[in-house]
């Protein structure tokens, strides 16, 4: 579904990105891991369209290429590291402005039924992050990118968010996150990939990955400044 050769993408005459590869096959969640400043936002950001990048994107076969709104079109969906809530809006309007609507986005998170009529300003943190969640997949996407969806969350909240991920793989969705929770992220994902300092440095399967996890956090996802 997804195919990325030499991708390289940065920020002014600062580059981050390396030429990095990664495919995402349909039906596939695959995790991009890495520590702060690895170049993992800078990626979901350049394969969207919001930044400028260079080298080959395709999406089903076909360039994937043009500004955000273009990419949209063909079927991406993207959720950023921000709440993209309407605050003062209730629930109900905020799922109503998707484009699979309420009713699609309570198929996929019942529990937000009892919150419809709540300002969305006034919800949890974690209840904000499944609205956010609900509303994308309610479109049903053919290609999801994922930007820290749990950061800063509850480890129930997080696995409910990572299940719902997980089960919109499993109906056909390319899937792609990047994930502070690295051991979560790696027991629902099919593949992973693991950044640093702009270039791919490991990848292999989820359950690969995590049975390794220990010496990957230890030599690969140690400190580093933000990106």
């Amino acid at each position: 579904m997804l195919d990325v050769e030499a991708l390289t993408a940065g920020y002014g005459d600062v580059p981050v990105l390396n030429g990095i590869d990664l495919r995402v096959g349909a039906g596939e969640l695959v995790a991009l891991l890495g520590p702060n400043g690895a170049g993992k936002t800078t990626t979901m950001l350049a394969l969207a369209g919001v930044i400028p990048s260079v080298g080959r994107v395709q999406f089903d076969g076909s360039p994937f290429t043009g500004p955000l709104h273009r990419r949209a079109k063909s079927g991406l969906g993207l959720i950023t590291e921000e709440r993209a809530v309407f605050r003062q809006l209730s629930t109900k309007t905020n799922l109503s402005l998707g484009a699979g609507g309420v009713e699609g986005a309570l198929t996929y998170f019942p529990e937000l039924e009892r919150l419809l009529d709540r300002q969305a300003g006034l919800l949890s943190g974690g209840e904000q992050q499944i609205l956010v969640l609900a509303r994308a997949l309610a479109a049903k996407p053919r290609l999801l990118l994922v930007d820290e969806l749990s950061l800063g969350l509850a480890p129930m909240i997080v696995q409910r968010l990572l299940t719902a991920l997980r089960e919109a793989a499993d109906a056909g969705t390319a899937v792609l996150i990047v994930e502070q929770h690295a051991q979560q992220a790696l027991q629902v994902a099919d593949r992973a990939y693991v950044l640093l300092r702009g270039a791919i440095t490991l990848e292999g399967t989820g359950q690969d990955l995590s049975s390794r996890i220990d010496d990957i956090e230890r030599t690969y996802l140690g400190g580093l400044g933000t990106v």
